[in-house]
């Protein structure tokens, strides 16, 4: 049986509607379009089979298949929408806003029976961030952060709070992935000299810090962002203070930590100084992928030893994306950047295409793990709106622009369960499209009339470091050696190459052939460290042995040095 075709959410000023996915790329007949200029909001279920949205009248819910009408309910003023993972309930949030007489307002977190469209509980929920309760995929349990407390309610009963984790201002908390046993992630801010710390529990084992699955404290972080791995097995902490202290940065410091639930805890050491733009588990949940560093960042495949196991070198990126199947990996630098793209191929580590989606403000892979939107959207940019659906191999087989005039709010793909798209083998030919190359060619940099007939010199303020594997080879049984003894090893091999060249020239300039004085010379052959401070003095290096070289020349043709010019 064939697959299905993944659906594509489009909201903007000109309504709502879908449009069918690749390869097809049209409206989609079966759900109507809201025109209304009005939608706030909308979302999927889990499995990609209801679809509900607002429009500043109703929130409706549909049947994505059949486009049958599930469940309506007069919200006008809610703005977020989220279904629970098994369809149960419908969560909506509404600004929250108190009486004239400053007495306390309504609740304004609403969760909704779909099945009967009966209202089974109401929260006041003031701030939008963090708004929705968090679900066990099997709904076993339900949470939210209510006062320092993280309150559990168990088979959708909300009128009874089944467990609580009292924490000292705790201030965020993660539901694990997956089936049972659920565990959650619980972050605790530091106060009065003591540490921020993250603990890892599982429900309803809350009896105190002895009955922690892991526990990790650090000092820098005054917000973290806690990643759990598909498998729940472990959690990655990114956590960041709002000022750098050392003045090397303008957005903070940030750190990395990995904590597993058999109690392993590390920091992750990164090669490069600066700031940590993006952190994504592989969807294998075996390893992870950093983008890390001043520009140019770089962006690093950790194993859960955290033990580096590919570099891909430094380039113009802030993000990462895994494809559903994780053997497909895109590199982007988005935002302030050019858009540019690297799509690699996870098992072989190489490079499949470098498409360019030049003002790029979202970015999504289909659930067929072969294909990825991206797309230009207010208010982020409030011109050139638009989308493009592109294949890995960087062909763009659909492109949508917006009329002048128009705006583009957000685009989504319809999810689906995992196993529905098998992955398939990764190919390197680039898939035909119907559509013209519009790709713009690079700018070149303006050279003098004088300069043009020459060879371009590069003129680049950083070398980019090329890919590297840093994998043990197999055939080595030697412990591999750590990142300073790699690094001194490196810079002893460049010093000895440079020496070595130069006595090479010293041995060529002691005797040169006269029949072959004024013949140049063939270049040296271009030495890399892999170290930028050591190529740079051998660079150094050997201009000064060149120089050297033609003031003997000189010396030789007769002509008059200056003092300060002759060998001593």
């Amino acid at each position: 049986m064939a697959p299905p075709t993944p659906l594509l959410a489009v909201r903007g000023s000109k309504g709502l509607y879908m449009v069918n996915g690749p390869p097809s790329f049209t409206e989609n007949a079966t759900f109507k379009r809201d025109a209304g200029k009005n939608c706030k909001a909308f979302t999927f279920s889990q499995d990609g089979s209801l679809f509900a949205w607002c429009n500043g009248e109703k929130v409706n819910i549909v049947n994505v298949t059949s486009a049958e009408l599930v469940r309506s309910f007069d919200l006008p003023k809610a703005v977020c929408l989220e279904l629970s993972p098994k369809n149960i309930i419908l969560a909506t949030w509404q600004a929250y806003t108190t009486a004239n007489d400053g007495t306390a307002g309504v609740p304004n977190l609403q969760l909704y029976d779909v099945k009967t469209g009966k209202c089974l509980k109401s929260f006041i929920q003031k701030k939008m961030q963090n708004w929705c309760p968090c679900w066990a995929e099997d709904e076993s349990i339900c949470a939210r952060s209510v006062n320092n407390e993280i309150h559990f309610f168990e088979k959708n009963e909300f009128n009874t709070i089944a467990n609580k984790l009292h924490l000292q201002k705790v201030s965020d908390f993660v539901l694990s992935p997956g089936s049972q046993p659920n565990k959650v992630a619980v972050y605790v801010p530091g106060s009065k000299g003591a540490p921020s710390f993250v603990r890892l529990y599982q429900y309803p084992n809350f009896g105190g810090p002895q009955s922690a699955l892991a526990n990790k404290s650090f000092f820098k972080a005054d917000k973290v962002t806690m990643l759990w791995n598909k498998k729940a097995t472990a959690v990655l902490v990114i956590a960041s203070t709002e000022v750098d202290k050392t003045g090397a940065s303008y957005y903070g410091e940030q750190t990395l930590h990995y904590i597993a639930t058999n109690g392993e805890s590390a920091v992750v050491q990164l090669p490069k100084t600066g700031p940590i733009y993006d952190v994504v588990w592989n969807p294998n949940s075996t390893e992870f992928c950093v983008v890390y560093g001043f520009m140019p960042a770089k962006a690093t495949v950790f194993s859960l030893k955290c033990d580096p196991v590919f570099d891909f070198g430094t380039g113009p990126r802030n993000a990462v994306y895994y494809n559903p199947s994780g053997h497909i990996l895109v590199l982007a630098g988005f935002g302030n950047l050019r858009g540019q793209m690297e799509v690699w191929d996870v098992k072989n580590y190489k490079i499949i295409s470098k498409p360019l989606g030049s003002d790029s403000t979202y970015f999504a892979w289909c659930p067929d793990g072969e294909h990825f939107v991206t797309a230009t959207c207010a208010p982020r940019l409030r011109v050139g709106n638009g989308y493009k659906i592109w294949h890995y191999t960087g062909s763009v087989l659909h492109q949508y622009e917006v009329p002048v005039n128009e705006e583009l709010w957000q685009v989504s793909w319809q999810p689906f369960l995992d196993g529905i798209f098998p992955a398939k083998a990764v190919t390197y030919q680039a898939v035909p499209s119907e559509l013209p190359n519009t790709e713009p060619k690079p700018a070149q940099a303006y050279r003098p009339p004088a300069l043009r007939n020459k060879p371009v010199t590069s003129s680049k303020l950083h070398e980019d470091e090329p890919p590297q594997n840093m994998k043990p080879q197999s055939g080595n049984s030697d412990k591999p050696l750590s990142k300073t003894a790699l690094k001194n090893q490196r810079k002893h091999e460049a010093k000895k190459a440079a020496k070595q060249e130069a006595r090479v020239d010293g041995s060529q300039e002691s005797a040169p052939p006269p029949a072959t004085r004024n013949v140049p010379c063939n270049p040296m052959p271009a030495v890399t460290s892999g170290d930028p401070e050591v190529d740079k003095k051998i660079k150094n290096l050997k201009k000064k042995l060149k120089a050297i070289e033609q003031l003997k020349e000189q010396a030789a043709s007769g002509k008059q040095l200056e003092k300060n010019q002759l060998f001593s």
